[in-house]
């Protein structure tokens, strides 16, 4: 991406002025804090910060050729290098400047990037500002101005619309309140089909196909394989069988930090096309001078809030509630802070350079209500920072060279709950080798959705396949649990099951936090409840309907994954407590999403409020890309189907 010309103004020359004000002060505290480290006076600490600056601006170019060579990986460590080198340069070239060497440099590079980070949050600045404010300044002259309107479309992972509502009210979301109220955006709520998970979704939104995904992630007996979504290798070979090379992003549009691609030329952090990114992009977060360590700064500063938080749920003996220790608590780090960072640089990046559609995914919300709960109040800080976000966005489209509309939608959002471990003191797959008298089980039921962004910036392209046909495989994708017998060709009738298994339906629909079963049969896929059945295809009932609890659409969703060529032999779904509208996942999170029941399938949808949204209530992702495609042939982006 090609750097634009400066032309400076006088509030440019004053932003500049003032961080090179700061900067030269944070050395000057550095400075008093290390031992190995002094100036000769404080004109010295603003001579290193310019040399600095300088260096900067005279770096960047060969970093950029070096990493297009590589990937994010090597831009990280290749920008990391380079600030290190830079502040020692500034170091060692400033006169009046004592030095104690490399371990002093490493210091300084911390402690500066540690008070800057400071500095901006007692004057209230925007976590993430610091990322935009050059590109910002880089704006071009009126002249210069790209004809036509662009569309940055920006998911917030797992939001439920109830909680949209929720986070409204609160207060926790004031640039989203503007709009909303100033009569430019609309709120709508759509619905999120079953299974209600994020490849799924995605594959819907950004493809216009999603019917062959029966999970977040399923087993294939032709192949013997067990697909995941969120690995690399999987991602391309489902994105392969759904995309027809004219997805919502064909011809033009930007990726950031999605599963799929969308037939975006441009992708930065997507699943499906790890290995294929060009380091070139990152190196502007990266090697920047104290923005990579004002970043590394917030995530331990998230860490710390994490380690806090998850202890004070247990002293206050909140429930539901699991373990929020190990790898987690680094996760959380990554994502609401370093990888929340670098997505705002990278869409703010290609909005300077004109790109016609964007659709960036930010899963900080999605990460922390699996673990700490859909409206616990770190789930919704976490919503307040998504909504200052769409703040520094707002200023990026205002000195952008095109005019810029936004829309802001999730995948699907979560229900909470116990999860079905702490209600029976064991996995579903222990379950069900009990209750099917089988002993050889493969089981996948930990929380494989989370991680992602992180994945597809440093994953290997691994995929899972066993060498022999295991007796069993067992999945959770939320409170959805897939069931297949691998040795036994095709989908398994009900009927066959009943025979070779006499005991694995009553004997599952008697365990704790299981409501009921989906299972092919004779007359077409069922539904079987511990009082009644449900056939699905005819909706004929006997005895209580097992689906009644969950509403409208659930036979039409069951219907539809039943059907699907990749669907298990059973599928096993949780019990919807009609009091607190709590589920059970398969999986150890608390706040959940992939089958039925709260608000895990009212997802939401904010869109500008000139533009049309005709027809019936939208149902399913694919009705959702069938609207933004409509959009943007309204706004001359797409014909025939490409941009």
């Amino acid at each position: 991406m090609d750097e634009t010309p400066v032309r400076a103004t006088a509030r440019d020359l004053r932003d500049a002025l003032f961080g090179l004000v700061a900067t030269a002060a944070a050395l000057l505290i550095a400075a008093a804090v290390l031992d190995g480290l002094a100036f000769a006076s404080w004109w010295t600490a603003v001579l290193v910060a310019l040399v600095m600056a300088v260096g900067d601006a005279l770096s960047r170019p060969p970093l950029r050729a070096l990493a297009g060579r590589a990937g994010p990986f090597a831009a990280l460590l290749l920008g990391g290098l380079a600030q290190l080198l830079l502040v020692e340069l500034a170091l060692l070239v400033a006169p009046g400047v004592t030095t104690g060497g490399a371990g002093t440099t490493v210091a300084t590079l911390l402690l500066v990037g540690l008070v800057l980070t400071a500095v901006r949050w007692l004057l209230g600045v925007n976590d993430s500002s610091y990322l935009v404010a050059d590109l910002v300044r880089r704006r071009p002259p009126s002249g210069d101005r790209i004809p036509g309107t662009g569309v940055v479309i920006v998911q917030w992972d797992g939001v439920s619309f109830p909680v949209l509502r929720f986070g409204l009210a609160s207060g926790a979301l004031p640039t989203l309140a503007r709009w909303l109220r100033s009569g430019s955006h609309e709120a709508v709520k759509w619905w999120a089909r079953v299974p209600s998970t994020t490849p799924v979704s995605q594959a819907g939104l950004l493809h216009g196909r999603n019917d062959e995904i029966p999970a977040f992630r399923w087993y294939e007996k032709e192949s013997g394989r067990l697909l995941v979504a969120n690995r690399p290798a999987d991602a391309a070979v489902i994105e392969a069988r759904i995309s027809d090379g004219r997805g919502l992003l064909a011809g033009g549009g930007v990726s950031v930090s999605n599963i799929f691609s969308g037939d975006a030329p441009t992708t930065q952090m997507v699943m499906s096309r790890t290995g294929k990114h060009n380091g070139a992009a990152y190196v502007r977060f990266f090697a920047r001078p104290f923005v990579f360590v004002r970043a590394l700064v917030r995530t331990l500063g998230e860490m710390a809030k994490e380690l806090y938080q998850g202890r004070r749920q247990r002293l206050r003996g909140v429930e539901p509630r699991i373990r929020r220790r190990g790898s987690y608590v680094a996760l959380r780090g990554l994502t609401n802070a370093m990888l929340r960072d670098l997505n705002v640089g990278l869409v703010a990046e290609h909005m300077m350079a004109g790109a016609p559609v964007i659709f960036v995914d930010f899963v900080d919300y999605d990460e922390i209500a699996h673990h700490a709960g859909v409206v616990r109040p770190e789930s919704l800080a976490a919503l307040a920072g998504l909504d200052g976000v769409l703040d520094l966005l707002e200023k990026v489209a205002a000195a952008a060279p095109r005019d810029y509309r936004f829309v802001v939608l999730s995948d699907h959002g979560q229900s909470q709950g116990s999860t079905f471990r702490q209600l029976t003191g064991r996995g579903l797959e222990d379950a069900v080798r009990e209750h099917s008298g089988l002993s050889a089980v493969v089981a996948d039921t930990t929380d494989a959705e989370t991680g992602r962004p992180a994945a597809a910036m440093v994953g290997s392209p691994q995929t899972a396949s066993y060498s022999g046909r295991p007796e069993l495989v067992v999945v959770g994708s939320g409170n959805l649990g897939l069931v297949w017998f691998p040795r036994l060709p095709g989908r398994v009738p009900l009927e066959e099951l009943t025979e070779r298994f006499p005991k694995l339906i009553p004997g599952l629909l008697s365990e704790s936090g299981v409501g009921f079963l989906v299972a092919d049969s004779a007359r077409g896929p069922v539904a079987i409840g511990s009082a009644g059945t449900h056939v699905l295809a005819d909706d004929t009932v006997e005895g209580s309907d097992p689906l009644a609890p969950f509403g409208p659409h659930a036979r039409f969703d069951l219907l539809r994954v039943g059907t699907m060529g990749n669907a298990p032999d059973l599928y096993v779904h949780s019990t919807l407590d009609p009091h607190t509208f709590e589920v059970h996942a398969f999986e150890e999170l608390v706040g959940c999403h992939g089958g039925l029941g709260g608000w895990q399938n009212e997802a939401m949808l904010v869109h500008p409020a000139d533009w049309p949204l005709d027809g019936p209530p939208l149902y399913g992702a694919d009705a959702v890309h069938r609207r933004l495609v409509g959009w943007l042939e309204r706004l001359g982006q797409r014909a025939g189907g490409m941009l």
